[in-house]
């Protein structure tokens, strides 16, 4: 080989040693546009050959969204020294209750309005609880009151109006009659609604709680309003609702 020959050989050895350090260059300062995605990137020179791979990073977990299940205060702290209340959410964990045209289900509103009143009275240091339609609990439950909450369907579009009553065969009609005229009083006060006692049923005044609960405990069933005509109370204006069942509670409890 002559030295003309050494010469170009070792010259074209440079100028690939030379491209192959700049190549590592270029892939170094492109690194953040060659992987995307805000990963971290690792080079690799393996037989000649510069290699560019992603080393993974963890992402943060995408926060879940709230769902529309009112927030459920915790059970009652048993060293309060005020009333323990229970308050049932009608069809809770049960069933939808009445379904009207447009799918507005009557759980909804229960669950909605119940949460509040529990969270209300938590507030002024009352011990009460959120209940499910159906529940061992319930059996022999104690309690200074204890009031179920409804709604009444969408069958009759034009009638307007809500209603409370008591079990039939109440082995404390007194105090009960008391609980029911506090409800019936502050909530129509609150709510403007039209006591409409012409469609209390049987389903009220048998009410299967009533014969579950402790004998020596005050209940009332109180349906808020039809899901036609006072819808827009009771799905747009359910605050309203809760504080006036709450002052009913609250006259029955503090004797007002």
């Amino acid at each position: 080989m002559t030295k003309r020959s050494t010469s170009r050989k070792i010259g074209t050895i440079g100028l690939f040693v030379v491209a192959f350090v700049l190549g590592i260059a270029y892939v170094l300062l492109l690194m953040p546009d060659i992987t995307g995605d805000g990963e971290a990137a690792t080079v690799q020179v393996a037989a000649g050959r510069v290699v560019v791979g992603p080393t993974r990073t963890l992402r943060p977990t995408r926060t879940p969204r709230p769902t529309q299940t009112p927030v459920v205060s915790p059970s009652p702290d048993p060293q309060l020294p005020r009333a323990k209340v229970g308050i049932v959410a009608g069809h809770w964990q049960s069933d939808v209750g009445a379904v009207c045209p447009d799918g507005l289900k009557e759980v909804r509103i229960n669950l909605d309005v119940a949460s509040q009143v529990v969270s209300i009275l938590h507030d002024k240091g009352y011990r009460a609880e959120l209940l499910p339609e159906f529940s061992e609990r319930l059996h022999g439950y104690e309690a200074d009151a204890f009031v179920s909450i409804h709604a009444d369907s969408c069958s009759v579009p034009d009638v307007s109006g809500f209603k409370v009553a008591r079990v039939a065969s109440s082995v404390i009609p007194e105090e009960e009659d008391r609980l029911v005229a506090c409800l019936t009083r502050e909530y129509g006060r609150g709510t403007g609604l039209n006591f409409h006692k012409n469609s209390i049923t049987f389903d009220m005044t048998d009410y299967h709680a009533f014969k579950e609960i402790d004998t020596s405990t005050p209940g009332a069933i109180i349906e808020m309003g039809f899901m036609a005509s006072d819808r827009e109370l009771l799905t747009e204006q359910s605050a309203r609702v809760a504080e006036a069942i709450v002052n009913g509670i609250l006259c029955f409890l503090e004797g007002e």
